[in-house]
């Protein structure tokens, strides 16, 4: 019997021919990874048991995201205790401010990730990276501190769930709305503790940007994590970003799954996930008209490149309603400066956007958008249970960037056909 991509990848960090779903395996990890809020928990741990050395600093990375710029007292006191443990252990890879960014976004494009590596993080969206051809899945903070300490961590293999998009999109669909439909589909716990492996032609023709955006997603569906079969446009994403060697991975034809699901994305329409969970989904035309009073275009789930592109499109020329706050967050220094030269940042400031430096902020009710009680907001985030960005009686609606620029120009939810017009150019 074959093994699927996620299978294939634990039976050789385990040092064994084969897996199965249900075993427990003790793996070898490539990357461990942390943030401002988890890094600190885990050198507590290290501390409580007086271990005073990692196993290989070379394949810790610590990453300043969440609270940053430090927004009080207590997380400029997270950052310091990070960063001190970072010197102390001879961590190179540690990310505060300058050419740094949101976690899940910067390690991709500094060639951090590989097909076929294994990387746990002290985040649940360290998922991204399976678009890549990686196994990648969130831990919490005691966990990564044994793998800080061991390299090491045991996990059981999970089932895996495969999921086959074919046809072509319409205008303006992109990775976000493949995922919601999926999540929309199979529920908040459809994947719980199994592997989201993703196929078909509809998949292969998205950029990897738009591939990390449905990857990043898998913990949404209660995933383990979500994985892609690297190709030619992973491999040439990845050529200039790191001297590791890279390979292809693929599923054995055999391969045995939990479960399979297709969908024609010729029929997916641009959608959103309606409060209180990111399974309510619903499509755009359906909520179109609801009033809103902010806009959140960022975050490690849509703040790429391709996704301010996007909105420099629809809000080129146009101005944000005035009764909207349009919060711009590009993931990372890199991108921010692309989007400068690109002369994207000036078409988003002229139209009326607040454009801050990469942080995660808003997208945890963390800081530079939080919302009051009664506030509804259109968001390129992950997440919008209750409470989420702000008071609990706020309202926050998943998209992609084309609705929320839309969105933020009419100052409702809206289609992007209602500002760009059925005969503009689509930019995905």
């Amino acid at each position: 019997m074959g093994m699927t991509l996620t299978e294939k990848i634990l039976a050789e960090h385990a040092g064994r021919d084969f897996v199965e779903p249900g075993e427990l395996v003790t793996v070898k990890v490539d990357l461990a990874i942390a943030n401002d809020i988890t890094a600190p928990l885990a050198i507590k741990q290290l501390e409580k048991y007086g271990i005073d050395r990692v196993h290989d600093p070379e394949k810790i990375a610590l990453v300043m995201d969440h609270f940053f710029p430090p927004k009080d007292i207590l997380s400029a006191q997270q950052i310091k205790i990070s960063r001190d443990f970072a010197k102390k252990m001879g961590i190179k890879n540690y990310f505060e401010g300058q050419d740094s960014g949101v976690m899940h976004t910067i390690l991709p494009e500094k060639g951090f990730i590989v097909p076929g590596d294994l990387v746990m993080g002290a985040d649940s969206h360290t998922c991204t990276y399976g678009a890549l051809g990686a196994f990648s899945t969130g831990v919490g903070s005691t966990d990564i501190a044994y793998i800080f300490a061991t390299g090491e961590t045991w996990l059981k293999v999970p089932e895996t769930m495969k999921f086959t998009f074919y046809g072509k999109p319409q205008r303006w669909v992109g990775g976000k709305d493949f995922v919601l439909t999926v999540i929309g589909e199979i529920g908040v716990d459809g994947a719980l503790y199994r592997a989201m492996e993703y196929h078909g032609e509809a998949i292969q023709a998205l950029d990897v940007e738009n591939r990390l955006t449905i990857a990043n997603m898998a913990i949404e569906a209660g995933g383990k994590n979500a994985i892609m079969e690297a190709d030619e446009k992973v491999l040439e994403w990845l050529k200039d970003k790191t001297d590791r060697p890279l390979r292809m991975l693929k599923a054995d034809p055999d391969a045995k799954y939990c479960c399979e699901y297709e969908f024609d994305a010729s029929k997916i329409e641009p959608v959103v996930a309606a409060p209180n969970l990111p399974s309510n989904v619903k499509p755009v035309t359906e909520v179109a008209g609801k009033p809103i009073n902010q806009v959140f275009i960022g975050s490690c789930t849509n703040g790429r490149m391709s996704d301010l592109r996007i909105a420099a499109h629809i809000l080129k020329g146009r101005k944000v309603h005035p009764d909207v706050r349009c919060i711009v967050i590009p993931a990372s220094d890199r991108i921010y400066k692309q989007a400068l030269h690109e002369g994207i940042l000036e078409i988003l400031a002229d139209a009326g956007c607040l454009i801050s430096t990469s942080t995660c902020g808003p997208c945890l009710g963390g800081h530079m958008g939080i919302l009051a009680e009664g506030e509804v907001c259109v968001s390129t985030s992950n997440r919008n249970f209750t409470g989420r960005m702000g008071h609990p009686n706020s309202e926050v609606y998943l998209a992609g960037p084309a609705v929320a620029a839309a969105s933020a120009v009419l100052g409702r939810i809206a289609h992007p056909d209602e500002v760009v017009g059925t005969k503009a150019e689509a930019v995905v």
